[in-house]
């Protein structure tokens, strides 16, 4: 996930009604509309419009909400994914961007068919019935999940950049420095996933696409006035580094589940494919501004964090390394609080206060077991986005597509094209997801 925001439908659908009856903001625009508020849900970083005719989110704001939607903790990576493929896997980044943006679109006309469809997982089950539903629903869940365990690791791996060599000692027991930090991480985090309102997490994370631009310029300004310089020639291709490459990329791209949600929100629904164009457009020029710096600045010694890279002791460095870390502390929550709504339902027990907490303290629990034991955030980032984001972006887009039009009501242009996405995406689950697995077992 490039992206913080996820949003379904599915998470908190029939305990809905009770959650607004507490007055949890969850279920309002994360970032405004030009309207009444009162008549309008908003399910994690989503929007579930519920307003007459002539409402809805501006253009302009729309824009945001996308832009925040694919631009996240990718960012950091994407250097370290041209040092991987090399000079040439540039192309990979602008052919991944280009197949999420298509397949983005191919989930706007699965909406129109019908207006009852207002998610990603009712797509799912508009084409495969209830399966179908389920389906995406697991990918959805299983990827909050894993990017809440990227967000420990991400912030042990910088505040030990921050503090080397530090150790803490619990009774007659040492721990290590990384092992420490993340304990506190989760320890400082842990509050946040407790709350039932959600009103300055859901606000505060709208400020992601402002931090993704923030750590560029950041980078941008250690290479040219902190005196870093660019040194890095790196190499032209790198064919065994292309499987993470491509893992790493597809990764910034997965903002899917936002996708449906967000279009059902607007106010003038038929400037969604304008939008998502230059949405795509602007965050792939981020990225790839980040790629081409971070890569010219460091070359074959770039970490898995361009952060870990940069030097202490610099404004520059500071600013990029702090707007890092508070990132996961305002958007944890955000990822947790979908996977325990939906075990709380499951269970019946969503008006047990005290269940309720105990389910959120082992859910964080449980990320501190993964990230103590797979500590390597660039190689969990790229089975992240080759099996999940690469499924929920290239291949479930267009099976679902095929599945709702018919190969009859399909010009044969197009179904080869969709065709071939969706062999590009098999291949990018499969090859990606053993590379990923085969480099995290290495270094166990």
């Amino acid at each position: 996930m490039g992206s913080y925001s996820y949003s379904e439908e599915d998470f908190a659908s029939k305990n809905q009604v009770d959650v607004e009856k507490d007055g949890c903001p969850l279920y309002e625009p994360l970032l405004g509309h030009d309207h009444d508020h009162r008549g309008n849900t908003k399910v994690f970083g989503e929007t579930e419009t519920r307003h007459p005719p002539h409402t809805g989110t501006s253009f302009v704001r729309t824009l945001l909400n996308g832009f925040n939607a694919l631009s996240g903790v990718g960012i950091l990576s994407i250097p370290y994914a041209l040092s991987e493929g090399g000079w040439l896997s540039l192309i990979l980044l602008f052919m991944v961007a280009m197949i999420c943006c298509y397949t983005g679109l191919l989930l706007k006309r699965c909406m129109d068919v019908s207006p009852s469809i207002r998610t990603y997982s009712d797509i799912g089950e508009l084409a495969f019935g209830n399966k179908g539903r389920v389906l995406i629903a697991v990918f959805m869940y299983l990827e909050l999940y894993l990017v809440a365990i990227e967000f420990i690791i991400l912030e042990s791996d910088n505040l030990n950049k921050l503090l080397p060599n530090m150790s803490f000692k619990v009774f007659e027991l040492t721990i290590a420095g990384k092992q420490g930090f993340i304990l506190i991480a989760a320890l400082v985090i842990l509050p946040t996933t407790w709350l039932r309102s959600m009103s300055l997490l859901a606000y505060i994370s709208a400020g992601g696409a402002l931090a993704s631009i923030v750590v560029v310029v950041s980078v941008l300004w250690a290479g040219t006035v902190d005196g870093v310089g660019f040194h890095g020639e790196g190499r032209l291709i790198n064919l065994s580094g292309f499987p993470t490459a491509v893992s790493l990329y597809a990764f910034c791209y997965c903002g899917h589940a936002v996708f449906p949600t967000i279009y059902t929100s607007m106010k003038d629904k038929s400037q969604f494919s304008k939008m998502l164009v230059l949405c795509f457009l602007l965050c792939t020029l981020n990225y790839g501004t980040m790629g081409v710096i971070g890569y010219l600045m460091y070359g074959q010694d770039l970490e898995s964090q361009i952060t870990l890279n940069l030097p202490l002791g610099k404004i520059s460095s500071m600013i990029a390394i702090s707007t890092t870390l508070i990132n996961p502390f305002t958007k944890f929550g955000l990822m947790i609080t979908p996977i325990a709504n939906a075990m709380e339902e499951r269970f019946k027990i969503q008006s047990n206060r005290a269940i309720s907490m105990l389910i959120r303290t082992l859910l964080v629990i449980s990320t501190v077991v993964v990230a103590l034991t797979v500590p390597f955030f660039a190689y969990l980032m790229a089975l992240i986005g080759s099996f999940l984001s690469s499924t929920a972006s290239m291949v479930l887009p267009c099976i679902c597509y095929l599945k709702i039009f018919k190969a009859s009501s399909i010009s044969k242009l197009e179904l080869v094209i969709v065709g071939a996405i969706s062999v590009v995406g098999v291949i990018v689950a499969i090859v990606g997801t053993y590379t990923s697995l085969w480099q995290i077992v290495q270094h166990l």
